[in-house]
């Protein structure tokens, strides 16, 4: 252990963060409000790892902007030590996804720049700058630029100038999903063995992640969260010893459970963005993802193959497809949205019609698809009546984007339109000219 390492087990003050009701919206003049978290309460103990995990819209990093004080909540109490945060706080460093490297600057000069805006002497902050450098693995690379740096190498460098200021708090957004997985998971163990051995200069970590299983492998506590908006949904303590094992029971039992419960709500209830207002399946309220119908497909013939024979447990289907949750959920929830498939504890049944459609050729799978487009989703069935009763059998787009933004948010509705979109044409249900910016009926399918 280096002398500036905190040993976990002996820190004075044990409570950094103290979150009590907060709330973030976002108030638009003529378009309902978005609530992008809800009622959130938390804290982060010295001495823990805790994972926040959820889908995107759940409002995580927003979350982490309030807690370094970059972003102040609408409603709600936030604490930093014991103390009311009002403005940027001291003691907190960032791990961002995409690097956010400065490319101008060398290694060394990237990690020091930080100790620079603390007005740390120059001769203490390269001493520290070079410790954290040979500390997160790049010892030999100081003097190269980000562009001569692989991408897991650039994120080293990420690690190395969040840890130099030697933060109480390191708070990561998805540090790691920009890399490819053996980089990722390279990096991933480094970390946790360097907080294992006590060799990293901070008290705790804060991370977001869509990533179950990493989740479970690096942290001692995970707050799931519902979306649209953000909530903690659960909260899970990780009980396993390290160094975790993937391939143990204890360990698949525990993702396993996580993912039927990030799964149990989809059947019944869909969250909107007004007020937390609920919004049932099968209405027109209902916000839609944009998910390719290739995947779509994809999964159902993946599903109907060997080994599955119709019926998988989603986390080996994320393992084989090598998919996050956020990738993984919309899928399977607009499976189950048409009646292709149905999910049970974290585990996913093609229905007689997913199978169906697995095995048709491609003409009567589009004439599947449309069929269970118009009986599982209202928006599809309103546009193709509109563009029946219409002589012109044309219809533009606001027609019925301005109809969703009375429940939803502007951004959510034009999600939804374009899923409808991209699926009604696939199922021959109508067309799209995207210059004019109207449905028809006269080309349906044409993109």
């Amino acid at each position: 252990m280096t002398s500036d390492s905190l040993p976990h087990s002996n820190l004075a003050e044990p409570l950094l963060v103290d979150l009590q009701g907060v709330r973030q919206i976002y108030h638009k003049s003529d378009k309902p409000d978005l609530v992008v978290l809800d009622d959130v309460t938390m804290k982060v103990q010295a001495g823990e790892i805790v994972g926040l995990l959820g889908r995107s819209g759940s409002g995580k990093s927003t979350l982490l902007r309030i807690i370094s004080g970059l972003l102040t909540p609408t409603s709600g109490v936030v604490r930093w030590c014991g103390e009311h945060v009002s403005g940027p706080c001291e003691g907190l460093s960032m791990v961002f996804q995409s690097f956010a490297l400065f490319p101008w600057l060398t290694v060394l000069a990237n990690v020091e720049i930080g100790l620079e805006a603390l007005g740390v002497p120059k001769d203490e902050g390269r001493r520290r700058a070079l410790q954290a450098i040979d500390l997160i693995g790049l010892d030999g690379f100081e003097s190269a630029y980000p562009k001569e740096l692989s991408g897991g190498m650039r994120q080293r460098v990420g690690f190395a100038r969040a840890l130099v200021v030697h933060p109480r708090l390191m708070l990561m957004d998805e540090p790691f999903s920009a890399l490819d997985v053996l980089t990722a998971e390279t990096l991933r163990t480094d970390i946790v063995q360097l907080w294992m051995s006590g060799k990293l200069p901070i008290q705790s970590i804060l991370m977001v992640t869509h990533n179950i299983e990493e989740a479970v492998l690096m942290c001692d506590r995970l707050l799931v969260f519902s979306a649209n908006p953000g909530r903690v949904a659960t909260e899970i303590r990780v009980d396993l010893p390290r160094p975790r094992n993937r391939l143990s029971s204890q360990f698949r039992e525990l993702v396993d459970d996580i993912y039927g419960l990030m799964t149990q709500t989809v059947p019944g209830k869909w969250q909107g963005r007004r007020q937390g207002e609920a919004v049932v399946a099968g209405s027109l309220s209902m916000p839609l993802t944009s998910v390719s119908t290739n995947r779509l497909a994809g999964m159902m013939e993946t599903l109907t193959a060997a080994p599955y024979e119709g019926r998988a447990d989603l986390p080996d289907l994320a393992g084989r497809l090598q998919m996050e949750a956020d990738e993984l959920f919309p899928a399977m929830e607009t499976l189950q949205l048409l009646q292709f498939a149905t999910m049970d504890q974290g585990d996913v049944h093609l229905t007689d019609s997913g199978k169906r459609f697995a095995q048709s050729d491609v003409d009567a799978r589009k004439r599947l698809f449309g069929q269970q487009l118009l009986a599982h989703v209202p928006l599809a069935a309103l546009i193709g009546r509109v563009l029946e009763e219409r002589p012109s059998h044309r219809a533009p787009f606001v027609r019925f984007s301005a109809e969703l933004e009375d429940t939803m948010s502007e951004d959510r509705a034009e999600e939804t339109m374009r899923a409808i979109i991209s699926w009604g044409r696939y199922g021959e249900l109508f067309g799209y000219d995207e210059q004019a910016q109207e449905f028809n009926l006269e080309n349906p399918g044409e993109n």
